[in-house]
């Protein structure tokens, strides 16, 4: 009988270090009054941070420790699979959960969020109308909901988890013979 090794032990500890990482990038900048939506440049940088390197980094990590330390060198496609849908689903909750404390601590973020939204709109586009301006920045509104928000960051980490964890796991898979 062949015994089945679960790759939750390596996704956790790894998803946990990658959602701490996006809670820092978020407290940081706050802490510092630096200004994100102005400085687009500093924005940029976080976003490729949190949706591209951060997540193939530490799905990476996670499916190689899962491979080396734990299976004894071996990995199924299936166990890649779990391992990295796994790390990126538990940074998204535990980013969504901050982020839903974080709005209900300090409530008046969002509005200063909308306000410099709504500056920069003004300021790219001097030609949008009151009422275009006014439309814009009350589907943001709607958007920066905690409810709405919270869902959409665990459902967006977990896809990009699957799109980056399909490609990682393709590339490390090493299944065991038959006769192991």
């Amino acid at each position: 009988m062949s015994e089945i090794t679960s790759p939750a032990k390596s996704a956790v500890q790894y998803g946990l270090f990658f959602g701490v990482i996006i809670i820092l990038e978020f407290v940081i900048p706050y802490v510092m009054g630096l200004d994100l939506i102005k400085n687009q440049a500093l924005g940029l940088i976080i976003n490729l941070l949190n949706y591209l390197v951060l997540p193939i980094l530490f799905i990476s990590l996670a499916i190689n420790n899962f491979k080396k330390n734990i299976n004894k060198g071996f990995l199924s496609f299936g166990q890649g699979l779990k391992a990295g849908v796994s790390v990126t689903t538990i940074a998204g909750l535990l980013s969504a959960v901050f982020m839903i404390i974080f709005f209900l601590i300090f409530p008046e973020y969002g509005q200063e969020i909308l306000e410099k939204t709504r500056e920069v709109m003004v300021e790219k586009n001097p030609n949008m109308t009151q009422e275009q301006l006014d439309m814009s920045i009350s589907m943001m509104e709607k958007f920066t909901k905690p409810y709405i928000v919270a869902p959409f960051t665990v459902a967006m980490y977990a896809f990009l988890g699957l799109i980056y964890s399909l490609i990682i796991s393709a590339i490390l898979k090493n299944d065991k013979p038959q006769g192991y």
